[in-house]
């Protein structure tokens, strides 16, 4: 769940960010928003969902 969140919070930051600097229009960002929101609703978001929690873990696994 926390990283669930994190993951959520930081996507939003960067869609704000890109948003105001001007790279993407409102209109697009919410259809890439209603995307990612019907997409949790499919079969997919299980494997996205692994495939995330993967990521996350090889990150933490690196040493640096």
């Amino acid at each position: 769940m926390a990283i669930s969140f994190s993951a959520v919070l930081l996507l939003g930051i960067v869609l704000v960010v890109l948003i105001r600097g001007g790279s993407l229009k409102a209109g697009p960002a919410v259809v890439a928003v209603l995307f990612g929101f019907f997409l949790a609703f499919t079969g997919m978001a299980d494997d996205i969902q692994r495939f995330l929690n993967s990521i996350s873990q090889t990150i933490s696994a690196i040493k640096f």
